[in-house]
């Protein structure tokens, strides 16, 4: 079920699971990447000094990685076990579940359709992706707001099967609404003022608020809330947050609603 690009970011978190271990390192396998190898080295696995490698990492262990360089001509993918806090390590482990959950899900979805769940990704995967930022976000949304889900999907024929294993497997724990957020700034440190825009929408309420990279200069915001009305509202201080901070900077910005 393809759904992932062959080879990770530079930057981007991954599940990993060690297969082998030695003085100078170990080897990862990526298990969001079709099992495509990995090394973490020595001075990598944790901050100060490593004395025996096997105190911090062991065989078989599933990790939570930062991906550091990526070099396509050698096949080598360089990761970091240091780099990263707990709150990042939790949230990256969540979503890994969240994502196997929603393809156990699919392949309901398939059974349903009188498919396979490879030609049932093949159907929807990509397209609820780029509207809800995964598929298990999808099953969220199609479990609280059936009506807003079928409008969103145009009614397509696999919107039926979708809905009834959503609302029969997932219990919707908040209210979640999408927006777009359009920033960017020309100037040399225009980067940056976006970077600052989006952290400055974030820290609003970081347990409800999320934003997601689309395609610069697009960034998908998403709050969640245990109702409609206090979902709204938390939007809108987060994208005036947004906007206020890079017009501040100089740059210019829009949101839109889906």
């Amino acid at each position: 079920m393809p759904l992932r690009a062959e080879y990770p970011e530079e930057g981007e978190l991954i599940i990993g699971t060690v297969t082998s271990i030695r003085n100078f390192g170990a080897f990862v396998t990526l298990d969001e990447y079709a099992g495509r190898e990995a090394f973490i080295h020595l001075s990598e696995v944790a901050t100060g000094w490593v004395k025996y490698i096997r105190d911090h990492i062991r065989e078989g262990q599933k990790i939570v990685a930062r991906v550091l360089r990526i070099d396509l001509a050698k096949n080598q993918i360089d990761l970091s076990l240091k780099r990263i806090n707990d709150h990042q390590r939790r949230e990256k482990v969540q979503g890994w579940k969240n994502e196997q959950r929603a393809m156990r899900l699919v392949e309901q979805v398939g059974v349903s359709l009188k498919t396979t769940a490879d030609a049932a990704v093949e159907l929807f995967g990509a397209g609820l992706i780029e509207k809800y930022g995964s598929l298990f976000q999808a099953f969220e949304v199609a479990s609280a707001d059936a009506p807003r889900f079928q409008k969103e999907n145009d009614k397509a024929p696999w919107v039926t099967a979708f809905l009834k294993v959503a609302q029969e497997n997932i219990e919707p724990p908040h209210v979640a609404i999408l927006g777009i957020l359009e920033i960017r700034d020309p100037a040399p440190d225009g980067l940056e003022h976006v970077r600052a825009a989006l952290l400055a929408a974030e820290k609003v309420d970081p347990e409800s608020v999320e934003v997601q990279y689309v395609g610069a200069p697009r960034y998908r915001i998403r709050v969640a809330a245990s109702q409609y009305k206090q979902a709204e509202e938390t939007m809108k201080r987060a994208t005036d947050a947004a906007l206020k901070s890079i017009k501040a900077a100089g740059g210019e910005g829009a949101f839109t609603r889906p």
